[in-house]
């Protein structure tokens, strides 16, 4: 009897309910914490992605990178996560890893970063040349290579950020092993002694710096034009080093559990599309990959221009990255 109410009733209700419309759609992206922020490409992004897909965007953010992929971990195949954005090429080897990301199948040929990195999984979306930053009110000779961080001044303190939990981090441990090879570890130890203190992600590290709490901090070489462009204010420099600088290519992939896949490959091209590449250098304040709808601000012609790049394979990352961090915590924690 009840079967049969039921079976006389679905027409009225599938009328009242309506027809499944493109609004429906929900595309759920993981990403840093930074990149959701008010000032961050996240609004942006939303605002000219939903206008072309009829759709939503459900943002999932946490503080850094490293944790991202450490929140994918521990989520599993169950993670409602359709869209990854914020890990970088070198965590990419130990994503993929873990089994969850799908080839992308997205039409990269556009993109164009240093190195000339490509993946059929991961796609770039922006990159940055890892920098130490300075206060030129404070600091008058900021160093001009990593020797000369590395040896400088105690006194002059810089804050930096924990590799185990952050991207930029990670970068700084790559960019000294880079320049020193074998004696990283000795380099470290010296180097400890200019460090303020060592933060969980970049966000804690920069606001430490921007409060003057030391004259120095990891960041990249485009943050300057953050400055000048939303402050009018050339304070903040970024020094130029002469053995070269270690880079940072952000990417962004698709889950293999994604609900609606064409969707997320339609975000993935939009996010490299010159609407998107437009907004990014003015919002994640890094160097697009792909031809932008705006030129950049002119404060991006000003900005130091690396005549060497660093970057060591995601495959070499995967396999040396724990025992340069046990290298890295056993010099940082020796009296």
């Amino acid at each position: 009897m009840r079967l049969t109410i039921l079976h006389a009733l679905l027409p009225a209700l599938a009328v009242l309910a309506g027809p499944a419309t493109a609004e429906d759609k929900t595309l759920t992206v993981y990403t840093y914490e930074s990149f959701t922020a008010e000032w961050g490409p996240g609004p942006k992004v939303t605002e000219g992605f939903e206008k072309s897909c009829a759709c939503k965007i459900n943002w999932v953010s946490v503080a850094d990178g490293v944790e991202l992929l450490t929140r994918l971990k521990l989520e599993g195949p169950g993670s409602k996560a359709d869209v990854v954005v914020g890990l970088d090429t070198n965590l990419i080897a130990e994503a993929k890893a873990t089994g969850f990301f799908a080839p992308s199948e997205v039409d990269t040929s556009g993109i164009n970063v240093p190195g000339g990195f490509s993946d059929d999984v991961f796609v770039p979306y922006d990159y940055g040349h890892f920098a130490v930053v300075y206060d030129t009110q404070t600091l008058q000779n900021p160093p001009k290579s990593m020797k000369e961080l590395v040896e400088g001044d105690p006194s002059q303190k810089i804050v930096i950020e924990d590799p185990r939990t952050s991207t930029p981090g990670l970068g700084l441990l790559l960019w000294v092993r880079a320049v020193y090879g074998d004696d990283a570890p000795a380099a470290w130890a010296k180097l400890k002694e200019r460090v303020l203190t060592v933060t969980p992600g970049w966000s804690e590290a920069y606001g430490l710096f921007t409060k003057g709490e030391a004259p120095m901090v990891l960041s990249y070489t485009t943050s300057p034009a953050y400055h000048m462009v939303s402050d009018n204010s050339d304070r903040y420099k970024a020094a130029s080093f002469s053995e070269g600088h270690y880079v940072q290519i952000e990417v962004a992939g698709i889950t293999k559990t994604a609900k609606d896949k064409p969707l997320a490959q339609s975000f993935l091209t939009y996010l490299i599309g010159p609407e998107a590449q437009g907004v990014i250098p003015v919002t994640n304040w890094m160097m697009p990959v792909a031809p932008a709808a705006s030129p950049l601000p002119a404060a991006f012609n000003t900005l130091v221009k690396p005549e060497k790049t660093f970057l060591m394979s995601p495959v070499d990352v995967e396999t040396k990255r724990k025992a340069y961090i046990d290298e890295w915590l056993a010099a940082m924690s020796r009296s």
